[in-house]
């Protein structure tokens, strides 16, 4: 089998496939910490994409309660608990990613979720770890930062559009592709034959068969959008704007005005969906600052202590960057922070927004205040 370069792992690795990157790959980043869970964007994502017979149980954007949630059920446990210890060395994974552990005759560690696994795409909602121990009708104990003993916390996804993907390496018909223009992931309707390979080896679960037309199918990172300079439905849609869509680089390659690349590469506060996996996902989180360290190094790599200090201590540039989060449906390609405001400029070098990094207070004169 070849061996490629992750990045997000710090070493080599087996894939079916020689590694050959995009011109530019879609990234994006969201910011647990401002989620509130509204679902706009699941439904923006809905009422475009998957309203048809046999698209029922299709959610290719959800909004899932992390550490009991989850869409199919239990995704994510039960590829951890298939995939066994998972250890990092000095930032360098050195544990076996979901390739590098596939069972003989198989491309991928995966498993095929039954049924009713789709049937709850909300289940465990809003659902905490257990409280502290009530004694004598008192709480012992509280919720206070930096950890909260009592958590839960929103994991937004869609498809991670993988630089390394499993749906492609598994499909025995050659029928999933990486655009080489953008890096999204996308099924070729017309190969596809509905064997599910695709399903099974997804660690995300993000293909999604359809048992009326009887092919796979995913999201498509609003392709048609982004060939006209536009962020995808569910960016565009984000009531909590926590969400920014861009360009993501290999670490070596970065590019410091990037917003993606400045905040995967250069301020280091966003991280990949368990990276250990092996996909080198291209969707990144801010971890929330409230949740269990061990927990968030599981779900986000190593990185996270060092991230969530960035987050919660931001210099002027990262304050700047953060303020452009969901504010322009144009995709925003290079920034710039001056002493007062965030800009956001397109691929050509136009000023698309400007905006404030701290808003004016502006007092009402004593003549017009409200009286009895």
């Amino acid at each position: 089998m070849p061996k490629v370069y992750n990045w997000q792992i710090s070493r080599e690795m087996q894939y079916p496939y020689d590694g050959v990157r995009p011109k530019r790959q879609f990234g994006a980043v969201f910011n647990i910490n401002r989620c509130i869970n509204c679902q706009t964007c699941t439904m923006a994502c809905k009422s475009t994409w998957t309203f048809n017979k046999g698209q029922e149980h299709m959610w290719w954007n959800n909004v899932e309660t992390k550490p009991y949630g989850g869409y199919p059920q239990a995704w994510d446990v039960k590829t951890l608990s298939k995939l066994g210890p998972q250890r990092w060395e000095n930032g360098t994974y050195v544990g076996k990613t979901i390739f590098e552990d596939a069972p003989q005759g198989a491309m991928v560690l995966g498993y095929l979720p039954p049924d009713d696994e789709w049937r709850h795409p909300n289940i465990f909602e809003e659902t905490p770890t257990p409280y502290p121990q009530i004694d004598g009708g008192k709480t012992q104990g509280w919720s206070e930062l930096p950890v909260h003993q009592t958590f839960f916390f929103y994991l937004q996804r869609i498809c991670n559009h993988c630089t390394y993907p499993a749906c492609l390496a598994a499909c025995p018909r050659k029928a999933i592709y990486k655009r080489p223009e953008d890096g999204v992931v996308l099924i070729d309707q017309e190969r596809c034959r509905g064997y599910r390979k695709c399903v099974e080896a997804c660690p995300y679960k993000r293909p999604m068969y359809n048992p009326a037309t009887r092919i796979s199918e995913k999201c498509i990172a609003c392709y048609p959008r982004i060939e006209q300079g536009l962020v995808t439905r569910c960016i565009a849609a984000c009531v909590g704007k926590i969400r920014l869509q861009g360009w993501i680089k290999p670490r070596e390659e970065a590019i410091p005005d990037s917003p993606i690349d400045y905040l995967v590469h250069l301020a280091k506060v966003a991280l990949p969906l368990y990276p250990q996996l092996g996909l080198e996902p291209n969707v990144y989180y801010i971890p929330p600052r409230w949740g269990p360290r061990e927990y968030l190094k599981q779900m986000f790599g190593p990185g996270v202590e060092a991230a969530i200090e960035k987050y919660t201590h931001p210099d002027h540039e990262l304050l700047g960057l953060l303020q452009l989060f969901g504010v322009t449906q144009k995709i925003i390609e290079r920034f710039r922070v001056t002493d007062t405001d965030a800009i956001a400029y397109d691929k050509n070098g136009h000023e698309i927004i400007r905006v404030p990094i701290e808003d004016p207070v502006i007092v009402r004169p004593p003549q017009h205040f409200n009286t009895t």
